[in-house]
């Protein structure tokens, strides 16, 4: 259970912050990074919320709801490195049937949409421009975890892997069905457009 009754406590000021095993790490550690742009990416969804709670876009803001309290887990899942050691409590991990729901929610919102034949530029509606910003924030999060995946002694789950990348490709195919259902539409990069 959470519970926050004071909001600063000063052990940080030596510039460290704690896991949730109790281990003390520097605030410039590759795993905080990695946890800190997961909870980047939350805040993101925040703003892209502002943009989604109409009528029209009820069952996208509903998925959106789901995935930031997910980003909270992934964050306590990182903070959390399974070691192999015994703790006193279950540590809440990412599962893999969390990326296979969002792969089924990408088919869902993908199937309204035409194929595409170029990239597309972020813009249109504002919700489809955050969505971009929150897109790109995820991924910047997804390399940091492969860099902390492939530092030695340093665990990051499988599913919690495939999660990050799956909510990426989510975020691109939700900012192309809100410019659609918005009537916005795709605003596509043209190759050498501007010479």
């Amino acid at each position: 259970m959470v519970r926050l009754n004071r909001i600063y406590t000063r052990t940080g000021d030596d510039g460290t912050t704690g896991l949730g095993d109790g281990t003390r790490l520097s605030k410039a550690h590759l795993r905080i990074e990695a946890y800190g742009t997961v909870d980047e990416t939350n805040a993101a969804l925040g703003l892209v919320r502002q943009h989604t709670g109409t009528a029209n876009l009820a069952s996208l803001d509903a998925m959106l709801a789901r995935i930031q309290n997910e980003l909270f887990d992934l964050g306590a899942d990182l903070c959390v490195p399974d070691r192999g050691q015994k703790l006193d409590y279950p540590p809440l991990r990412i599962l893999p049937d969390q990326a296979v729901r969002l792969e089924r929610e990408i088919d869902d919102l993908n199937s309204a949409l035409v194929p595409l034949k170029s990239f597309v530029l972020p813009g249109g509606h504002p919700a489809a421009a955050a969505l971009h910003l929150a897109r790109t924030i995820c991924r910047r999060a997804e390399r940091l975890m492969v860099h902390l995946h492939d530092t030695p002694d340093e665990p990051v789950g499988a599913a919690a892997l495939a999660y990050v990348n799956r909510l990426s490709d989510f975020l691109f195919v939700a900012s192309r069905y809100v410019n659609h259902v918005a009537g916005a539409g795709d605003i596509l990069w043209v190759p050498g457009g501007t010479r």
